[in-house]
Formats: structure tokens, C-alpha cells, sequence
């Protein structure tokens, strides 16, 4: 039983692996003993994420790149593969809310967010697809959100992003699962990361978003990691075109 979530000698490029849910994710899948190549931006966050996936007895690599330049993305693809082989894993964590109001919302705000949340997970998955596909096995895990179901405030070019990430991944699904890869969505509910910092420095506000759960409480990232292991093993074979929502029964109330 042990074996269908059993990730030894598998490859993951995980996005955003720098801090928050992608850092979290990485880690996990490294300490799963997949060999993860994180890819961020920020490269002294990212190296100290090497340093405690390896610490934690993981197979690291970093990647330093911004997957929101979409041409970038068949290089970015080639620098992981080199790095450690061609990646049968991956988890498209990279993520950006302006948190404007739609009276607010700029051209370039909507231009960025788009990128990054929506055309880079698909554009990065096209480039990495073809070495899924001689395997015959692939897994491909997005990142949506409450909002690919809800509208929030302040949330308009995000809301769209991720309403648009639920479709793509159904869209992947129907392109790639007859190859033998699966494609995913994660949608965390409230979870404490930088894109929600605003939210849990409100008390009252967090209060209020855990009594709206049906377990009583906001989201702990140790939550996430089981099902994204799920995702990413044997055990869902026969799982793609899904959106799980991991937000404590958030959207079931």
C-alpha cells in the first residue's frame, strides 16, 4: 500500500518554491524522496529552501527564474531537465493577487497576474509535456483557489486567473491524460503564506473566515501536503481533470 504514494526516483519541478505554499509543497514532495528542482525568482530565498529540503534528507536543486516571461519557459524547462532529469512532476505554485479593486485595476496588473497565474502553468506544462508523454506517466498539479468558485473583494484580475486555472486544468486533462498524465487543481482555502498576510494580520477577519469552514479553523500547510502527495503518486492513477478544494469545507457551507 505504501507504494502507491511512493515517489522514489521520480523528478518535480515545483514553481514559486521560494516561500508559502509552493516552498511548503516542494519540501514535502522532496522529504517523499522525489527529487525537487524548485524555480523562483528570488534566489537567496530559494537557495535556503535547497538547504532545508536537503537538510530535511531531500534531493534539491534551484532554479532561479520568473515564469511570468512566458518565452523564457522552454529554457526554463531545458535548465531543470539538466539540473536533474526530465521532470515526471509538476506543481505550478507561482502566484501573484494584486488585491485591487475592479474600479483599480490596471492594464498591467491584469496583464501580470494573468501571466503568471494562468499562461505560465500551461506554457511551462506544453514545454515539459513531450518527456512526460516517451515516459507514458506524468502528473501535473495546479494551484486554484476559493476563488475559482466565489467572488471576493478586491480579488477581480485574481478571481479571474484562477477561475481560468480550473478550466485550463480540465483542458490539460482532456489534451494529455490519453499519454498517461494526469492534470490536478489544489484549491487551498484560507491558508497563512505572503498573498494572504493582509488577511491573518485581521483578526477578527481570520475569526470570522474559520467560522465559515466546517471544521472551525483556517488552513495549516501540513493540510495541503497529503493530498498533493495523493496527486502526485500512483494512488490517483485514475484522478485528472479535478479541482480538489482543501479549505475545510469553506465552499460546502
Amino acid at each position: 500500500m505504501q507504494d502507491l504514494f511512493d515517489l522514489s526516483g521520480r523528478v518535480a519541478c515545483v514553481t514559486g518554491a521560494s516561500a508559502g505554499l509552493g516552498r511548503g509543497l516542494a519540501t514535502a514532495l522532496a522529504q517523499a524522496r522525489a527529487t525537487v528542482v524548485g524555480v523562483a525568482r528570488r534566489k537567496a530565498e530559494l537557495d535556503a529552501w535547497v538547504e532545508e529540503a536537503r537538510g530535511a534528507g531531500g534531493r534539491a536543486e534551484a532554479c532561479q527564474a520568473d515564469v511570468a516571461d512566458l518565452d523564457t519557459l522552454p529554457e526554463v524547462a531545458r535548465q531543470v531537465t539538466a539540473l536533474a532529469g526530465a521532470p515526471d512532476i509538476l506543481v505550478n505554485a507561482a502566484g501573484l493577487n494584486p488585491r485591487q479593486s475592479a474600479d483599480a485595476v490596471t492594464p498591467e496588473a491584469w496583464r501580470q497576474t494573468l501571466d503568471l497565474n494562468l499562461s505560465a502553468p500551461f506554457f511551462l506544462a506544453q514545454a515539459l509535456v513531450p518527456a512526460m508523454r516517451q515516459k507514458g506517466w506524468g502528473r501535473i498539479i495546479n494551484i486554484a483557489s476559493l476563488q475559482s468558485a466565489r467572488a471576493f473583494a478586491k480579488g477581480v484580475a485574481y478571481g479571474a486567473s484562477k477561475g481560468g486555472i480550473a478550466q485550463v486544468t480540465r483542458a490539460m486533462a482532456e489534451a494529455w491524460s490519453p499519454d498517461g498524465i494526469t492534470c490536478n487543481a489544489l484549491a487551498p482555502g484560507f491558508f497563512p503564506t505572503e498573498l494572504t498576510a493582509a488577511v491573518f494580520e485581521d483578526k477578527a477577519l481570520v475569526e470570522g473566515l474559520a467560522a465559515q469552514t466546517c471544521i472551525g479553523r483556517n488552513g495549516r500547510l501540513e493540510d495541503l501536503i497529503g493530498p498533493a502527495i495523493f496527486l502526485a503518486s500512483p494512488a490517483s492513477d485514475y484522478v485528472t481533470g479535478q479541482v480538489l478544494f482543501v479549505d475545510g469545507g469553506f465552499t460546502a457551507k
